[in-house]
């Protein structure tokens, strides 16, 4: 066989991270482009990091440079598998006692979209992006992050293509709902042998019956946003919905809680809130049901907007009748409203892989190089993971960017620390590793709290 010909190493300690792909590429220019690729990523730019900006070169005048036509060779036509490079990815993540996952922790599925112009783009199509919070034209990609309350990293990622795209519409037998990819995405994540306690996701998701009995079905518990207005089976003035099932529990004051248990809250500057969770019904729902429904709110007598939850989830009740036969274990309502706060790290990763990393600022047209190019930006942010836990010691504390101002509700979500979760040492907000230059790593909280959250989805998924 034919000895392989040395590749020209990357900067700094992304060389060691980068060898541990080298076996997936089948040429020195793939091994290369790997490289560059991730550098360019990793890098701090003033501008969009599209081709001619990981190159290095001008917007317009620098897209026939040879670095350029290296890379765009490198996403759109060269033989590489981006499943393969992800699998890996994911491996090396499990086998890392500092980011492997466990039990306590929590699979968050979601989905966002970013705008793009014109028809010619694969996925492109006039839906809801859920970063804008309006429909415009723009690609949509389904994600599963796994997060505990100290780190959180992206694990599967699928873009959806709308109706348009296919010859018979949503008749298709290739056309697949979010819902489904979703689906799909969570059973992939159970395969590869990720451990976690329940999915979580917002209310886009929580509100689809048959999502919930998709996941049931493939033994995944869960614990979903409803959106307030999510009725019983009735019409008109006889609809019963979350509000009134929250309305219809006792409630005197903290001192007579009545039907509600308090339950405190750790955000991550330290600060604790005290919430309130309740049992409540609707329609079959109950906290005996196979499905329950839990209220959290910050105030149980006026169920402030901004401040309260109604949760699905599928856990049993401690002492109920499904405690038994449940495979999973009881949740109480402390775990319930830990696991959906731990949600709410999704947009934190969004906003590190998007404003950062340059998730959006593809400029490629087909399916493949679209994928590939979403594989790279993980692959970005799991080195910032592999970097921090490798050198803590050599980590500046002059990159660790300032708390932000604290606000209060879902918007900066916080939960308990998991007893049931390992030890890790808290990451940085922002790091700068030696060689690539400045790049955002992680930003670990001891309470799932985000950076900032954008609204929930109003419509429903196709």
């Amino acid at each position: 066989m034919t000895r392989r010909v040395p590749c020209p190493p990357a900067p700094g300690p992304l060389e060691a991270y980068a060898a541990q792909f080298d076996d997936l590429f089948s040429t020195l220019a793939q091994r290369r482009g790997f490289r560059e690729y991730l550098t360019g990523l990793l890098l701090p730019r003033d501008r969009n990091k599209t081709l001619t900006c990981l190159a290095g070169v001008e917007p317009v005048a620098g897209a026939q440079h040879p670095a350029v036509q290296r890379l765009q060779f490198f996403l759109s036509e060269s033989t590489w598998d981006h499943e393969r490079v992800n699998a890996r990815r994911v491996e090396l993540l499990l086998a890392d006692s500092a980011t492997a996952p466990h039990a306590g922790g929590v699979l968050v599925i979601d989905d966002s979209g970013d705008r793009k112009d014109g028809k010619a783009t694969a996925h492109v199509g006039r839906q809801w992006l859920g970063r804008l919070g309006k429909t415009d034209n723009g690609i949509v990609t389904v994600t599963t992050c796994w997060a505990d309350e100290n780190i959180y990293y992206p694990l599967h990622a699928v873009p959806y293509s709308p109706a348009q795209h296919f010859p018979a519409g949503k008749k298709d037998p290739g056309f697949r709902t979010k819902l489904q990819i979703a689906a799909e995405l969570a059973r992939t994540a159970k395969t590869a042998g990720v451990a976690f306690r329940a999915v979580a996701a917002d209310c886009a998701y929580g509100d689809q019956d048959g999502f919930r009995r998709q996941l049931g079905e493939a033994g995944l518990p869960f614990v979903m946003a409803l959106k307030p207005s999510h009725g019983s089976w009735a019409y008109g003035k006889d609809v019963y919905t979350p509000v009134n099932a929250a309305h219809a529990l006792t409630w005197t004051d903290p001192d007579h809680p009545g039907d509600w248990t308090a339950v405190v809250r750790t955000f991550r500057d330290g600060h604790t809130e005290t919430w309130w969770a309740a049992d409540a019904r609707l329609g079959w729902w109950g906290p005996d049901g196979n499905v329950r429904l839990v209220v959290a709110t910050t105030d149980p007598a006026t169920l402030p907007a901004h401040t309260t939850w109604y949760l699905a989830t599928d856990l049993p009740r401690p002492g109920s009748p499904r405690e038994t036969d449940s495979p999973e274990p009881a949740a109480d309502l402390h775990e319930v409203v830990r696991i959906y706060g731990i949600r709410h790290w999704i947009e934190q990763s969004y906003k590190q892989v998007k404003d950062e990393l340059g998730w959006a600022d593809f400029q490629v047209r087909s399916d493949i190089a679209i994928r590939r190019h979403q594989t790279l930006v993980t692959c970005a942010f799991s080195f910032c993971w592999d970097t921090w836990f490798s050198r803590p010691s050599e980590v500046p504390s002059a990159t660790a960017t300032p708390e932000p101002p604290q606000e209060t509700g879902p918007a900066r979500e916080g939960a308990q620390p998991n007893p049931t979760s390992p030890t890790r040492p808290a990451g940085p907000a922002r790091y700068a590793p030696s060689g690539p230059g400045s790049t955002p790593g992680p930003a670990s909280s001891d309470a799932g709290e985000p950076e900032r959250m954008h609204p929930h989805h109003q419509n429903s998924k196709p």
